[in-house]
This record gives C-alpha cells, structure tokens and sequence, in this order.
C-alpha cells in the first residue's frame, strides 16, 4: 500500500506541488519501473527517491558516493522527522550493527551508503535480511566506463539488485551522453529501458568564453562586476590558495577549498561562503557534489575541465534561483596547447604504473601475498617525494590500477573523533553549565569510555547523537561548548585518503593493465578533451546549443545571452544602423528633407532614425539647411 505523494511532499517539505518531471519519476517508480532520471544540477534530484521511498513500506537503499553528502541528506532528514541513516568505512562495529538491526526491524527509512560498503560480504549477507523497497544510484553516471568519473564499486550494485526481485531501482545523474545513459540501464540490469529526462536548458545562465593570456586580471575584473556569490574552479590545490590570496590582497574577500583540508576546515570555509560572510571560493572539483547555495551569481572556470559533463555539472551550480547567472570559462593558446600533457598524466605509460604499484607496496611494508582487504592511511606528497614520483601521474595510476581491480583509492574512512576531561572528576560538579544537554552527554561519556580522565578516547559520534537523541550538528555545538569551558579537550575525527587493498600483493609479472583498464579509457579521454577544445573554438554556434548537443538534445532556438549569441546581435545591430546610415545618406543626396518626412520615408522607428541623425551631424557627414531640414555637408 502505498502512501499520497502531494500529501508526503506537503507535510515533509511544505510545497503544494512537484517541479517539472519530479512527479513523473516518482509515480514510473511506484509502478515498479527501473527508472533513469536525467535531471540538471539544482533540478531536485533527492526528492525523487525521498518522497517514493516514504510512499512505501520498507526500506530505501541509496548508494551515493560521498561521505558530505550523505551526512547533509541524513542530517535533513533526521530534522524533518524522517528516521535516516549512514554507513561507511571507519565507524564502530557495534555502530554499524546497531544501524543494520534497526534497518532489519524497519525503523529506518533510508540507509545511505558508498558504493564501497557493497565490497563487504557481512554487510550483504544482512541486506539480504532487510525489508528494501528501493534501490537508489545517486550520481550513476559512475558506473558506465564512458562516462566521466567511473567508478568500479558501482558495478557491485547489479549483483545487489538479485537479492531484491521485483524491487525496482532508480538511477540519478546531471550529466549524461546517449552512450552513458544506454550503458547505465544495460549495467544496472533494466528489465526494460525507462529514460525520463528533462531538458538540460537553463535559460538564465549566460555561457561565456574569455580568450586572455592574463587570467589573474581578467578574473578580477569578472568578480568586481559580478555581485553575489561566486565560485572560481581551478585545477590544483597550489593554484587555489594562491589565487585566493591574490583576489583577498586585490580587495575582494574569498577563501579557497580543496580535498587537503580538514574535515572542519572544509565545512567552515563551506559555511562561510554560504551565509555570504565569504563571497567568493577558490576550489577544486573536491568542492562539488552537495554544493547547494541559490544565489550563485557566476562560476568561473580558471583552468578549462577534462571534460563537458564536469564542466556542464560545475557550471550549473550558478543561477539555481532562476535569476541571470554566468558562467565564465578562461581560455588561451596557452591553456589548450597543453590539453596533450594533461592526456599523458592522465594516462601515464604501463611500466610507470606498475613502478607505483612496487612503491605502494613497499610504502606500506607489504610482502605478496598479503595486504588483500586492508586500507592505509595516504599521504600522496609524502609517498611522491619518497620515491621520486610525479603527484598527478601516481593518482593516474591509483585510478587506473582501481579500475583494473587490484587496488583503489578512497576518502570513504572517517577517523573518529577524540575526546578527553581537562578536569578532574571530582571537580566537574563544580562546573554549572546550565544546559541540560550538556549535562547529559557529561554523564554519557563518563559511562561508556574508561580511562576519558587521563587519556584521549576516541568516540563515536553518531552513538552519542542516537543516544541524546539529537544530530550531529547539535552534538558537535555541545563538544565545542564543553571546550570553551575547558572542562575537555575534543579533536573532531577527519576524513582522510586511504588506499585500500583489493587483491593480495601480487609479483609485477601478474599484474596485468587491460586494454578496458588503460587503452579505451584513454580514447574516450582524449575524445572528451577534443570535446571540450572544440567547444572553446566554435564561436559560430550557440554555446547552450553545443552543450545540448553533446548531450543528445537537439534543439535549433539559440539561448540569447551567451558570449556567441551577444556577439552575433552586436554584428546584426552594426550592420543594421550601417544600412540605416547608407539609406539616410541616399535621401539627402537626392534633395534636403525635414525630419519629420525623413522618418516616414525611412519607415523606421522614430526614436532609432533620430539617433543616427545625431550621429552622422556629429561625425559632420549632414548639417541643418534650415530649422527642420537636413542636407547633405559638401564633403558628403
């Protein structure tokens, strides 16, 4: 039996009616369709999985592959009353346990987790026990090898699917070329293909292309024109914080984001540029999935992206308030002469990636035969200087070894955090914090975590927040309260890099990189790249237009407010006040004429005919014959 959707949406959410082609998910879902959504950044993705899987009875799996994202859509949903959780890599055992238990006896609705966590045979074995009504893929695009960010774990969720017959599925992307959306639904097991895609369009941003050999300026002078929230995207963490602290010392406040921060520093600097205290941030693509702030008034791309999906994907994060928003792509010869280097890092030759193989292994002390399961810690500017290797080819390699099955890189490991008493426990009834929160999650630590008087314990903030019946935001306010008290000394956990061990260890001689691993990969690079330099180049052709296109939408009415479009309505308008010039000009050969007969002859709007009078007086070409006649000077 399934529950009103209207009714869901308008007690959960408050809104009285679905947006375009949300409702028409959601009820090709009810029906027990597999279901490929193709929805634009900012088009209300979430709802879609949110509101079907409150329509049914059980549970709905989402699998979604960063740990940021899940944490926000859990927290939302928790504040909306909706029972949600998470799993992955790095919490407690008996926290995980709890978690599944309480998804087996249906008292969570939505279980999040990474596509990673679908590696664990004891985390199948139970979801096979779970009563799932849903399947969900968010970002699938990461489980076609065509796409632009694929990722091996996503393949696992086809064999997921045969534990749940008749349960349909639904996949979510924002980007998605006809030969990723076919391959989605073949490697997702479709009974039948179901495609509902709602036009990629977004009539309010203006697609612009600047040729500069001096980006640092021309960067300035977009921002200070350009009021309102703003994200410059670039590629390399170094370049990030430089510019930031260019932008800061030229006037105009910003911050920079990058994978290489902190957990808390990330969400400080996030925060901060989403209450406008910070208006403009300097990140890499690690400032991506999630990112939700309406008043983003231009996207700059400081460096020219791998390819259309990452920069369509980017560039839609402006204008989700429908209001005029640009988005700006620096270019030179420069930037796309060096498009080849950026295809020979990508791809780094085979006996390069299996020197880094040898490394990680000897890294992390590894014989063969052993390391299989394992994951360990990844410092990539230590591990690069220790033995002499390139940053961007080692990730290159890490990236191509995952897809080849023998090891994978992830931040899907969340180191916990660590708390312990500054005070003496005699001494904390001396402290009145008049909260009884406060009070309470005193009292908890100091039951559950011996030795917190004279040593650091790591705690599991989700128990504690399940157990104060509250979310992690409230939970972590109250840590930082109890410290600026001084009655502890709290160290939040962090996301960090791990490389995780898919395979044992194995002698070079087995290590074998597959043309599906390297060599077709490496094609549809160098394609998506040609894809993007065309783009750039093409100056005739609408930019929507293009965009649309390489996304399998054909339409034929340009968008108006791109750079080419602008540029083409300069063109007509010179050529039509020439023409209008050259008309005037033959009249008055032909005899002085007063204005007013001027203007009917013409046949053109007063107002224009007027101004192009003024002008051909002032360049002296006519002159007043009399009060109201016009003729021609003798020069003319």
């Amino acid at each position: 039996m399934t529950r009103d959707i209207k009714e869901i949406l308008k007690t959960y959410w408050g809104y009285d009616d679905f947006r375009s082609l949300q409702e028409e998910i959601i009820r090709s879902v009810l029906d027990g369709k597999d279901t490929l959504a193709l929805m634009p950044t900012g088009g209300g993705k979430s709802l879609t999985y949110q509101v079907s899987g409150l329509a049914m009875e059980g549970v709905c799996l989402v699998v979604t592959p960063l740990i940021a994202l899940m944490k926000d859509q859990v927290e939302d949903l928790k504040n909306r009353q909706i029972p949600a959780e998470a799993i992955y890599t790095g919490m407690r055992r008996d926290r995980v346990e709890s978690i599944i238990n309480k998804c087996i006896y249906d008292t969570v609705k939505f279980l999040y987790v990474s596509p990673e966590r679908l590696y664990s045979e004891r985390f199948r074995e139970k979801l096979r026990l779970m009563n799932v009504c849903l399947i969900t893929v968010d970002e699938a695009h990461c489980i076609s090898q065509w796409g632009y960010d694929f990722r091996p774990p996503y393949l696992r969720i086809a064999e997921v699917r045969e534990f749940f017959p008749g349960v349909a599925t639904l996949a979510l992307t924002a980007t998605a070329t006809p030969e990723v959306v076919e391959d989605i639904q073949k490697q997702l097991h479709f009974s039948t293909p179901n495609v509902l895609s709602k036009s990629f369009r977004r009539e309010n941003i203006s697609y612009v292309i600047r040729d500069t050999e001096a980006k640092p300026l021309e960067l300035f002078n977009i921002l200070s024109k350009v009021q309102g929230g703003a994200i410059v995207y670039v590629r390399t963490r170094l370049k990030a914080s430089s510019i930031a602290a260019f932008l800061n010392k030229s006037g105009i406040k910003s911050d920079f984001y990058h994978a290489g921060l902190s957990s808390a520093q990330r969400a400080r600097r996030q925060e901060a540029w989403k209450s406008g205290k910070v208006p403009v941030v300097v990140a890499t693509n690690a400032f991506g999935m999630g990112i939700d702030k309406a008043d983003v008034r231009v996207v700059v791309h400081y460096d020219v992206p791998d390819s259309p999906e990452a920069y369509f994907q980017e560039a839609g994060r402006a204008g989700r308030d429908g209001k005029r928003a640009y988005a700006v792509l620096l270019s030179s010869r420069a930037a796309l002469g060096g498009l080849k280097k950026r295809i020979d890092d990508a791809f780094p030759p085979k006996d390069y990636i299996l020197r880094v193989y040898e490394a990680l292994a000897n890294y992390y002390q590894l014989g063969e035969g052993e390391g299989q399961g394992r994951a360990f810690e990844f410092n990539l500017k230590l591990f690069a200087r220790n033995f002499k290797l390139n940053e961007a080819r080692v990730m290159s390699a890490i990236s191509i070894l995952e897809v080849a099955g023998f090891l994978g890189y992830t931040t899907d490991i969340n180191s916990r955090s660590r708390v312990m008493f500054t005070v003496l426990r005699d001494r904390l009834y001396e402290f009145e914090t008049g909260d009884p929160l406060l009070e309470r999650l005193m009292v908890l630590l100091m039951r559950n975590y011996a030795g917190i008087f004279v040593q650091d314990a790591y705690v599991d903030e989700g128990f504690l927040a399940d157990q104060l019946d509250v979310t992690r935001k409230v939970l972590y306010d109250a840590f930082i309260s109890l410290a600026k008290r001084k009655i502890i000394r709290y160290v939040p956990g962090d996301v960090k890099p791990y490389i995780v061990y898919y395979q044992p260890r194995l002698p070079l001689s087995y290590i074998t990189i597959g043309r599906e691993a390297y060599e077709n990969r490496k094609e549809l690079f160098v394609t998506k790249i040609g894809a993007m330099a065309r783009y750039i180049r093409d100056d005739e052709t609408c930019r929507q237009l293009l965009l649309m296109e390489y996304f399998g939408q054909k339409e034929d009415k340009p968008c108006g407010i791109c750079d080419v479009c602008i540029g083409k309505k300069k063109r007509l308008h010179r050529e039509e006040r020439k023409s209008l010039e050259e008309r005037i000009l033959q009249v008055l050969a032909r005899q002085n004429t007063n204005i007013r007969e001027l203007v009917h002859q013409l046949g053109e709007d007063k107002e224009v005919v007027v101004e192009q009078i003024r002008k051909l007086l002032d360049e002296g070409k006519i002159q007043y014959v009399s009060t109201l006649e016009l003729g021609l000077t003798e020069k003319s």
